[in-house]
């Protein structure tokens, strides 16, 4: 027997014992697929089945002009997990009733778990401006983070080209790049007090404030009203406040405006008139 066939043997015997292992996610994928192909037989019905009551016509009409609904907002979130595996779990067990278009791991990977056009649940009870159904308008983006951690730049770096593409590829507005906090004030802290919203803002995913050196506050500025402007909920005044300078003034848990957060918020708030 020679060399080079005991060498082929022996190569055989190693990959025998070390087979490849089984995607961890087969199942759930199965079940992803199979909800998708429901929602393929609803949209391909014609004529459309309807059970109101009233007098059919002879004969079915579909109109040509149509689309599929386009996301109009993109939501950021952290995870508050440990691991991008363990939000990767949790966003495929059906009794956790969550789940996001997209997880950015730490390392710069991105996942992209649901189509852009069908509705993730990731806002929860949420509100923007008249918005009240935020899962129906918005990508979920959650970022691989304990929620007390920096961001790392290799993530950031994949949230940058991610939104440069969404925002392309669906007309997003620059001021619809929003956090969590921001549609749950009350709720939600994320993406936590290390997100670097500034540099976003700076390429086009959100807005940020002006120089303040030398503004001067009019003396009938209504501060809850300036925050309902931006986009706020002010029914929990107290909240609004602490998410707002959580953002951007980088301090926790602080309800009240001083002189410098009034000129901050002031000169944001021109910015979408």
């Amino acid at each position: 027997m020679t060399s080079k066939f005991l060498f082929l043997i022996v190569i055989a015997v190693v990959f025998s014992c070390n087979p490849t292992p089984k995607h961890p996610y087969t199942e759930t994928n199965k079940g992803y697929k199979k909800q998708v192909q429901q929602f393929a037989k609803i949209l391909g019905q014609y004529p459309i089945e309807d059970s109101i009551g009233l007098k059919n016509p002879l004969y079915w009409v579909g109109t040509t002009n149509f689309s599929m609904r386009k996301p109009s907002f993109v939501i950021i979130h952290h995870t508050a997990q440990n691991s991008c595996e363990q939000t990767l779990k949790t966003f495929t067990l059906p009794r956790t009733q969550v789940s996001a278009h997209y997880v950015i791991c730490r390392d710069g990977t991105v996942h992209h778990m649901l189509n852009d056009y069908l509705r993730a649940w990731h806002a929860g009870v949420s509100f923007w401006g008249n918005l009240t159904d935020i899962n129906s308008a918005s990508i979920g983006i959650e970022l691989d983070n304990n929620g007390l951690e920096p961001f790392a730049e290799e993530q950031m770096n994949s949230l940058v080209t991610l939104l440069e593409r969404l925002k392309k590829a669906y007309g997003i507005p620059t001021a619809n790049f929003i956090g969590h906090a921001d549609i749950a004030p009350t709720r939600k802290n994320d993406p936590n007090i290390n997100f670097d919203w500034q540099l976003l803002a700076q390429k086009g995913f959100g807005h940020w404030y002006n120089d303040t050196t030398g503004v001067i506050v009019p003396t009938d500025f209504n501060a809850l009203q300036a925050l309902r402007i931006i986009g706020y909920s002010v029914k929990d005044t107290s909240a609004a406040i602490v998410t707002f300078k959580r953002k951007f003034l980088k301090e926790e848990k602080n309800k009240k405006l001083n002189d410098g957060d009034r000129k901050v918020l002031f000169t944001l708030m021109q910015k979408y008139y």
